[in-house]
């Protein structure tokens, strides 16, 4: 146990996946592969990162080994509008931290002919806003916010007949969070604020805190002809411990568990060259209270980190991710992509949420993987999120001076992999 409790920490601070993801706060795909085909995985097992998508395509990939890295860019902007009374309207550019590299790992052996064992290790999702200056509204230094979330995927699989495989993971998941800059969250019987906390002394610049938890990921996969499989794919929530030095931010004294998600997957070889592959995945953000309650709680006698206490009022997501793979020669393959997610932001919650602008929604990506002399192979993907904005609607409450506030996002990432069957 001690050992996985240094382990832990290390991993999620190598994988720094605490930038904005983007399908909400989960990646848009998982395995360098994967991301260069809109994220697609349900249906289309690539590689020993196969876990993250389903758990089933582990029984699939024989025996393999592939590690990898991506870097990640996200570039975020907010805005205050509307003649806000305390003198905050203005630009403010969230983009102090902007270069992240999010590692991930895999390794699967084949026990029998039916059954499987492997592990997958990547960075699941996460949120990072670094201000150059600080936000009125809410304190009096530049506000920071980093969140990182690490799974380390233990699979195993069985073929349960010619056609289908079944698979079952634990998700053993560390997170990591730090925040700063929200002093005004910490006053006791403020004349504008009043209390707005249960606990001042545990809302900002308490340094990091971490929190671990475990849930289980269920799969299946089909092969329905020569040439069509089908996928399913069943996440449940991931219970986690609590952020201690934040009970006075966070819902249920510091809880932020991580939500339950599932998807169906399809992927079709239409000619002996051409893969085409497409996933459905919804994320229940909303069953999360930290995540999905609304700031206006605080203004219906719930303070910040009560049992109903506010949140970021993220909607759930609905991800639909198509993609296809071309299979050039025998030693190249070329991927493309296209991945849209709904909007999890309300535009009169856009407020709290200058701390987690989450807002991009369509991303396209290429990849490609070439086979070296030894057989091994070397993967390359690219992702660009298109800039989106959401503008606020009623977003600043009058307690904070009216107005309202803007978000505004755009990514990139490029990754690399290297992988070998053994």
């Amino acid at each position: 146990m001690k050992f996985t409790h240094r382990l832990l920490p290390l991993l999620a601070i190598l994988a720094a996946s605490n930038a904005s993801a983007t399908d909400g706060y989960f990646a848009h795909g998982y395995g360098v592969k994967s991301q260069g085909m809109g994220g697609v995985g349900i249906a289309l097992p690539q590689d020993a990162i196969a876990a993250a998508a389903n758990p089933a395509g582990m029984g699939l990939i024989s025996d393999r080994v592939d590690f990898g890295v991506t870097w990640f860019r996200p570039q975020r902007e907010a805005e205050i509008v509307g003649g806000n009374t305390f003198g905050a309207d203005g630009k403010y550019d969230a983009n102090d931290t902007e270069n992240f590299l999010i590692p991930e790992f895999g390794y699967n052996r084949q026990i029998n002919p039916d059954v499987t064992l492997g592990v997958s290790v990547y960075g699941n999702g996460g949120m990072n806003t670094d201000f150059n200056k600080a936000i009125p509204l809410f304190g009096s230094t530049a506000p920071r916010m980093d969140l990182s979330q690490l799974f380390i995927a233990p699979t195993a699989t069985w073929k349960i007949n010619e056609s289908n495989t079944v698979g079952v993971a634990v998700n053993l998941a560390y997170q990591r969070f730090e925040i700063k800059g929200l002093q005004n969250f910490t006053l006791v019987n403020d004349a504008t604020f009043g209390t707005p906390s249960q606990s001042s002394n545990n809302v900002t610049n308490k340094g990091y805190d971490s929190s671990y938890g475990a849930g289980l990921h269920l799969g299946w996969i089909g092969q329905v002809s020569d040439t069509v499989t089908l996928g399913a794919s069943y996440q449940s929530k991931t219970y986690m411990s609590k952020f201690d030095k934040y009970k006075g931010l966070f819902a249920e004294d510091g809880d932020f568990d991580i939500p339950e998600s599932y998807g169906v997957g399809i992927a079709v070889k239409a000619t002996p060259a051409l893969t085409v592959a497409a996933d459905v995945q919804r994320i229940e953000y909303s069953e999360v209270d930290s995540v999905g309650n609304s700031l206006s709680n605080l203004f219906t006698g719930n303070q910040l980190g009560s049992n109903n206490g506010p949140g970021f009022a993220w909607k759930d997501v609905t991800a639909v991710k198509v993609g296809a793979s071309y299979a050039w020669n025998e030693n190249l393959t070329i991927r493309a992509g296209y991945n849209h997610s709904s909007q999890p932001i309300r535009k009169s919650e856009t407020l709290f949420n200058m701390l987690a602008p989450g807002v991009v929604q369509d991303h396209i990506t290429l990849g490609a993987t070439y086979v070296l002399p030894n057989k091994s192979e070397l993967s390359f993907a690219y992702m660009h999120a298109f800039e989106e904005k959401v503008r606020g609607a009623g977003s600043i409450p009058s307690n904070f001076g009216g107005g309202n506030a803007n978000l505004k996002m755009y990514q990139d990432s490029l990754g690399i992999a290297y992988g070998w069957k053994l």
